[in-house]
């Protein structure tokens, strides 16, 4: 069945999933009232909770999401003009496709009016004032739905994507037009060959320009130097494939610091730390058993620290690990009640990251807030960590990225083909930054 829904602003719970398997009617019916009880108290309480909320409909669900690190502020306008990356998950044949969003920010000035909105009307779904918006501008045909779609540092106009196939493509995105053409043939500037299945880990290097890391179904991780490719073929093998899992690789991502060490994690529980230069592969330089109780689906080393890393998990925990002592996470954070599918640090605070679920819920920690003391009836709402509980989504969500041009903003993608945009209000984290001068690492260590 189709979950085609209308583009378009939409602030509403989207037509309710299909029934999961082994539920009954009756069960699916409660599960969908309790959802929508849950969703309209959320929607009430938004102008308390948030400085800024933005939900859009897509005319499909995206599986992916990355902010671009485009920011344009047009003269004389109450807004920022930004980009977002997103992809398509059609069905019954429909044609696929890469797609830039244009993204209106309202300035924080514009933010402050816009809580003024007229609930009736609902602009963009949210409050941002009649500034804030969302709009596919740009369309690229691709074969099958895109798994993930990541941005090179080095070149943002360059867009990796993981395809249905074993094979990862390549597009710049500056030379393909605003609308694709009708009859559907995908033409990426790169293919990367070296994989035999599908998968969703994908991360370009931030030190080493065409660097990309990619985990699949086939238990491997392939690397690719894209700039050794010939382009008459456009064909790019791997410059190395590493072969330490004995089942899915989920995810992947590199050191920020360490140039050649990166983290891959999969479905046998693993976390496997690898050396790029590592020629044959074979071998992790160290590798975690049992890291989550079941598959471990993400991983994301901090920004700014060399040691930390963070993990999250089928057991629907995060962990948080130390590559000097990995013989025991330093912190589980629990608070999510399915899946774990996406954890990412902020890029503007060394204690902050968030995490995504298929429980419908983004989720914002503070690692700076481990172990704080809390009254009885703070305690039932979470740990002390647990810093803010987005709960807009009223599908699993399949991707969150933080914005790196403004600081706790963040875009996240659901099933149901909503995207949102929020920015928690500015009092849940204003006592934080009095406070940044506490290192998380000290802090737990």
């Amino acid at each position: 069945a189709s979950v085609h829904a209308p583009a378009g602003p939409a602030l509403r719970p989207p037509h309710p999933p299909l029934q999961p398997a082994g539920m009954s009617a009756a069960d699916t019916d409660q599960t969908e009232q309790r959802i929508n009880e849950e969703y309209k108290i959320w929607k009430k309480n938004t102008p308390f909770l948030y400085d800024l909320v933005m939900s859009h409909a897509l005319e499909w669900p995206s599986l992916t999401v990355q902010w671009l690190p485009d920011k344009r502020v047009p003269p004389n306008k109450d807004y920022s003009e930004q980009k977002l990356l997103l992809g398509t998950h059609t069905s019954d044949g429909e044609q696929n496709h890469l797609c830039i969003a244009q993204v209106r920010l309202p300035t924080q000035d514009a933010e402050v009016d816009a809580r003024k909105y007229d609930e009736d009307r609902g602009e963009a779904g949210g409050f941002g004032g009649v500034s804030a918006k969302i709009e596919i501008t740009q369309r690229i045909n691709h074969d099958g739905e895109v798994n993930r779609a990541r941005y090179m540092p080095h070149n943002p106009f360059l867009i990796a994507t993981k395809t249905v196939s074993s094979e990862v493509y390549v597009f710049d995105y500056s030379k393909h037009a605003s609308k694709p053409s009708a009859h559907g043939e995908c033409s990426p500037d790169l293919i990367l060959t070296g994989h035999q299945k599908e998968g969703y880990g994908l991360a370009w290097s931030p030190h080493r320009e065409g660097f990309l890391l990619s985990g699949s179904d086939d238990a491997a991780v392939c690397l690719w130097d894209i700039g050794a490719g010939s382009r008459a073929n456009h064909l790019v093998a791997a410059k190395s494939i590493f072969k330490g899992h004995t089942s899915v690789v989920e995810d992947v991502d590199w050191n920020r610091v360490q140039e050649e060490t990166f983290v891959s994690v999969g479905d046998d529980k693993r976390v496997c730390i690898w050396d790029a230069r590592d020629g044959k592969g074979d071998k992790p330089k160290h590798t975690i058993e049992n890291a989550h109780a079941a598959e471990v689906n993400c991983v994301s080393c901090s920004p700014f620290s060399e040691f930390l890393f963070l993990t999250g998990g089928a057991d629907s925990e995060v962990a948080l690990w130390d590559m000097r002592n990995l013989g025991a996470r330093l912190h589980a954070f629990k608070a999510h009640d399915e899946e774990v599918f996406s954890v990412e640090w902020a890029p503007f605070n060394e204690s902050i990251f968030g995490s995504a679920s298929a429980d419908r819920r983004a989720m914002v920690w503070d690692l700076s807030r481990v172990g704080d003391e809390q009254a009885a009836e703070d305690a039932a709402d979470g740990p002390p960590e647990l810093l803010f509980i987005h709960a807009g989504h009223t599908s699993k969500i399949s991707d969150f990225s933080w914005n790196g041009n403004d600081e706790w903003v963040c875009a996240s993608v659901s099933e149901d083909n909503i995207v949102q945009i929020w920015e928690m209000t500015e009092e849940i984290y204003a006592d934080e930054d009095g406070g940044d001068d506490e290192a998380p690492a000290d802090h737990l260590e």
